[in-house]
């Protein structure tokens, strides 16, 4: 359920009409709706009642403005972060600096002394390297670094290669059968605090059968560290549950995902860590366009629209499915092609499909924009950075804004050698 609805027949997002935002910010704009956020951060959580001790952080990738991360931390969110600037804005957003979790196969020695000196909660360490130097990092400073050492369970996602992260031939984390002799060897080094394992194999899950497989090879390895006579007191379950993006699709319900967890894990005795992004994220938000030209074509028309690649890149990069809706429909419909103003042949949302009919001037949308849109925007043919609102009940308010070519512009410098 979303807080995206018609009323008179125009789309409103809670109790805004579409169109007043188009008007008074213009389009492209991300449009958010704040109690869609609460409500999923809140089905999620429940849907984790029946587990004995939980930590939930949000997976900043999915959505890191800052006003979404306030939202979630009113909520009882920490935040999952991959980069400094990720846990920069989950403090900035008040998030406690022992909520975060700092993941990513990158992390840069810079990057792991900021998160030691912030405090944070939890490393996910993904080389036995990494762990090294943390500790070192960490000793040298008078510090100890709570840390998992996330394990790569080989086990296919069966979602979109590029997004998959769970099986032996992608780049995350260390392989499983290689984990009890990694964990001996790091959990004796001063400055580090090992406290369990961490797995985590994709995104946009449709299906609870691979992650039922990756934890029970988890819970294995558990029981095999406990018997080489290490204190396991947490494991990290990731996140990775998929959102429907067009009718028919259906995905596992937070609470059916609870009761396979509570049933695997029922024997582990260990606080369970959790990062939800998409699931909390993806259908919170929508990117409001204008339709520029209906351009005729050789079978189906091109819908040419104000936003483009740079502004939603998932269809480029993933062949993703974004449900486009006419912010006032007629009830009738058309066979098109939907593009954006990019010159790149990749700069199209969707070939051949019905939608309702557009011209010049309407305003439409493409809906569960709410996870990796604008956090993936880029400036790519010197056009602005697509802004975001914010609606919660009858407000709204501008929470990120366009950044125009010429302040882009204003940031670059011609040398001295090249003025004449």
């Amino acid at each position: 359920m979303d807080h995206f609805h018609f009323s008179n027949g125009e789309l409103h997002v809670e109790d805004v009409p579409v169109s007043k935002i188009a008007a008074e910010v213009g389009t492209p704009v991300y449009i958010y709706s704040a109690s869609t956020f609460r409500r999923h951060a809140q089905v999620f959580r429940d849907g984790l009642s029946a587990l004995p001790r939980v930590h939930l952080a949000y997976a900043i990738k999915a959505n890191p403005n800052i006003a979404v991360l306030r939202v979630l931390a009113d909520e009882g969110y920490g935040a999952d972060v991959v980069s400094v600037g990720e846990m920069r804005r989950a403090l900035a957003a008040g998030m406690k600096a022992q909520d975060i979790v700092f993941s990513g196969v990158g992390k840069t020695k810079r990057e792991l002394v900021a998160a030691l000196e912030a405090g944070i909660g939890q490393f996910n360490l993904e080389l036995e390297e990494e762990g090294a130097v943390l500790a070192e990092l960490a000793h040298e400073r008078g510090l100890v670094a709570p840390a998992t050492l996330r394990v790569n369970p080989d086990v296919d996602a069966g979602t979109h290669a590029k997004i998959s992260t769970g099986r032996k031939e992608n780049k995350f984390g260390v392989p499983i059968d290689q984990a009890l002799g990694m964990f001996d060897r790091l959990a004796g080094l001063p400055g580090i605090d090992l406290k369990g394992v961490a797995c985590h194999i994709g995104s946009q899950l449709g299906d609870l059968a691979p992650l039922e497989a990756a934890y029970k090879r988890v819970g294995e390895l558990v029981a095999e560290l406990r018997g080489a006579g290490h204190r396991i007191s947490r494991v990290d379950l990731g996140g990775g549950l998929g959102v429907p993006y067009k009718p028919g699709d259906v995905m596992p319900a937070p609470a059916a995902y609870g009761e396979m967890v509570a049933r695997v894990t029922r024997d582990w005795d260990v606080e369970l860590m959790f990062e939800p992004g998409r699931v909390i994220a993806g259908n919170a938000g929508v990117l409001a366009t204008e339709v520029v030209w209906v351009k005729p074509g050789v079978a189906n028309p091109y819908v040419i629209v104000d936003a483009a690649m740079n502004d939603l890149m998932r269809p480029a990069l993933y062949d993703a499915h974004h449900d486009f809706v006419a912010v006032r429909p007629t009830g009738e419909t058309m066979m098109a092609n939907i593009a954006g103003p990019v010159c790149e042949t990749g700069d199209t949302f969707a070939m051949n499909r019905e939608i309702d009919v557009v011209k010049s001037g309407d305003l439409a949308v493409f809906r569960t924009a709410g996870a990796y849109g604008a956090t993936m925007a880029s400036t790519y043919n010197s056009r602005p950075l697509v802004p975001e609102v914010m609606v919660e009940g009858d407000r709204f308010a501008v929470v990120a804004d366009r950044i125009a070519a010429e302040t882009i512009i204003a940031a670059e410098r011609v040398p001295e050698w090249l003025k004449k």
